[in-house]
């Protein structure tokens, strides 16, 4: 499994289209987020006055809408596509490793992408009056929730990857579900009601989730709810890849 893991980030990593995704993530975030006029999105920091990276955590997911399935598309769509699945699956190794490999390989691409950011976040420390008049506490487990939103993108994007041998398709499948895991569920959940029913339909979107923990406030059901979303969508993935035997 870790050879399989380790196999994936090299390649990804090999390829010009590895860097050109994580650089346009760093340069649309970095534009927005300090050159951009205020008035766009209400995000920028200089012209703002208040010490914290929040609109980081605002712009973040919207950007891995696209930044995670054209990292996942290549998963198992290009193994299909090259005619290496069937020797993939004959290493001694189980399907669920195979997935599970695949996941972890694109979250650490991701958080790859992210770490370069940390340079934000000292510049607004630094920057801050006085210098480090920054909540710290919070900005931490605002990381920590992009992380977690990332892992629930990586695995949509992994079964988008499962289920098609085409990274183009893989790729639109991935930014639909995506998108209305993050915003659907919130959106029928407004139109039904505004009692229990359209409350429990706006929890099952990650929107609602990953609000909380965009906050800095790490709640443990909210760690359940992204846990549970990564393992049902590699599972379904696995499910995919096992029915390539029968």
């Amino acid at each position: 499994m870790y050879a399989l893991l380790k196999k994936e980030i090299s390649v990804f990593l090999s390829s010009l289209i590895g860097y050109i995704v994580i650089g346009v993530f760093l340069v649309s975030i970095g534009l927005i987020m300090w050159v951009l006029p205020l008035d766009f999105m209400d995000s920028n920091i200089l012209e703002g006055g208040y010490a914290g990276i929040d609109p980081l955590f605002v712009l973040a997911p919207w950007l891995f809408l696209f930044l995670i399935p054209a990292v996942t598309m290549r998963s198992f769509a290009e193994e299909k596509r090259s005619g290496t699945m069937e020797l993939l699956l004959t290493r001694p190794i189980t399907d669920m490793q195979i997935v599970a490999a695949k996941f972890f390989a694109c979250v650490l691409l991701v958080v790859l992408a992210l770490l370069p950011t940390l340079v934000y976040y000292y510049s607004v420390y630094k920057l801050g009056y006085p210098p480090g008049n920054l909540d710290a506490g919070r900005t931490w487990g605002s990381y920590l929730g992009l992380l977690f939103l990332a892992g629930g993108f990586v695995s949509i994007g992994v079964f988008a990857s499962a289920i098609t041998g085409n990274q183009v398709i893989s790729f639109i499948v991935a930014v639909i579900l995506c998108f209305f895991c993050y915003t659907g569920f919130g959106y029928l959940g407004s139109s039904l009601s505004s009692g229990i029913v359209g409350n429990f339909v706006s929890q099952l979107g990650i929107s609602a989730h990953y609000s909380s923990m965009s906050r800095g406030v790490i709640d443990t059901r909210d760690v359940i709810y992204f846990v549970s979303v990564s393992v049902v969508f590699l599972l379904m993935s696995r499910v995919s890849i096992e029915s390539r035997k029968w």
